[in-house]
């Protein structure tokens, strides 16, 4: 609603512009004024009833029946005056802000759907809340709050009040859905620099062998943030890196398929690149000459994870490594486990190395079937 405010210092001659509905307790000094009858006041040319009291020389109106006559309606406290224009009941559009991202995710409540949206605008990161005052539209029609799904893309305006928490929340005054993109939850296994921004590899193996799947093309319309919402950079991500992202859902015709990237969400890592770099290249020395050749993933960008160390399964290398993993274990510790894909996992599955965490010793080995 449109307020026009006027701060004022509140003193008795202040308080002698108000109505009569002050009362005399308020006032804090003895004023006094001369009230002139003859005086005319006008608005835009009309005549009014208003009569003006002079004081010191200054001429006073009372303050609500002005604001009546003008067209506002007036709330007053001992610090400020507040005008509200009656003819304006409706929040202007511009208080409203805008959001263009993807649902990451929809939850409901007493039918209140909240979505969590990741994207461009003010807020990268936020919850919007639907309801039955929320216009819903798309290029395909009508939409009800129930046809939302993760994975859309939507141009949101919400606002304009935003509660302060992390993600912020607000009330979604309109959505409109655009399309619903493709997601992949997956390991990076290349990145590359690119005229236009970036562009990320992921690879499945086929007919026994890893190769680059899909391409996503990334650049200024690219949203690359993390799990808890805060902005990465490019040059954080390489080959190893988990990450969640939004694309499409148009693929091109080429080999591998390519297709824009829209919202790229980073996986928080229990690792830096320097420490995980560190455990595959301990992890692969103990990998026996025999066994390498088998091998058909990247042993550069190998899987490394951190898992708590009373997992089963682990054929322990020797006394001295069984000694230890049960150290591990007593004291609730965690191992480190480095995975290696080869061309016999469908018969025996991929080799798994296991690693102390802090002094890279090798524990043993995931048992293979």
């Amino acid at each position: 609603m449109k307020q026009k405010k006027w701060l004022i210092a509140i003193t008795a001659a202040g308080l002698l512009a108000t109505s009569a509905g002050a009362g005399a307790g308020a006032l804090v000094e003895k004023v006094t004024g001369i009230l002139h009858g003859d005086v005319k006041v006008t608005v835009d040319g009309s005549e009014t009833a208003l009569k003006p009291v002079y004081i010191d020389g200054k001429a006073y109106l009372p303050a609500r029946e002005t604001a009546d006559l003008l067209g506002y309606n007036l709330n007053w406290s001992s610090q400020e005056l507040v005008l509200k224009d009656r003819d304006t009941d409706v929040e202007e559009e511009a208080d409203l802000i805008s959001m263009s991202g993807v649902i990451i995710n929809i939850t409901e409540a007493d039918g209140i759907y909240s979505l969590e949206v990741m994207g461009h605008g003010t807020n990268s990161w936020i919850i919007l809340g639907v309801d039955g005052e929320t216009v819903l539209s798309s290029e395909q029609g009508a939409v009800k709050p129930a046809d939302l799904k993760a994975g859309m893309r939507i141009e949101a305006q919400y606002g304009p009040i935003v509660a302060l928490s992390y993600p912020g929340r607000s009330h979604a005054a309109s959505i409109e859905v655009k399309q619903q993109a493709s997601l992949i939850e997956d390991v990076i296994t290349g990145v590359n620099k690119t005229d236009d921004g970036w562009k990320l590899q992921f690879s499945e193996r086929v007919d026994g062998k890893f190769q680059t799947s899909l391409e996503l093309n990334a650049g200024k319309e690219t949203l690359l943030i993390s799990e808890t919402g805060e902005p990465v950079e490019w040059s954080d991500l390489y080959p190893g890196v988990r990450v969640k992202a939004y694309y499409g859902p148009f693929l091109m015709k080429s080999m591998p398929p390519q297709s824009p990237a829209h919202v790229i969400i980073v996986e928080d890592a229990e690792l830096t690149r320097e420490q995980a770099d560190a455990y595959r290249d301990a992890a692969w020395s103990f990998v026996s000459d025999e066994q390498k050749p088998s091998v058909i993933s990247d042993h550069k960008i190998a899987e490394v994870e951190v898992a708590p160390a009373s997992a089963a399964g682990i054929l322990t290398d020797g006394d001295v490594a069984a000694k230890a993993l049960e150290t591990l274990v007593k004291e609730e510790g965690q191992m480190v486990i480095v995975t290696y894909y080869t061309n016999m996992d469908e018969l025996i599955g991929p080799i798994k190395v296991v690693l102390h965490p802090e002094t890279k010793q090798l524990l043993g080995y995931f048992a293979r079937r």
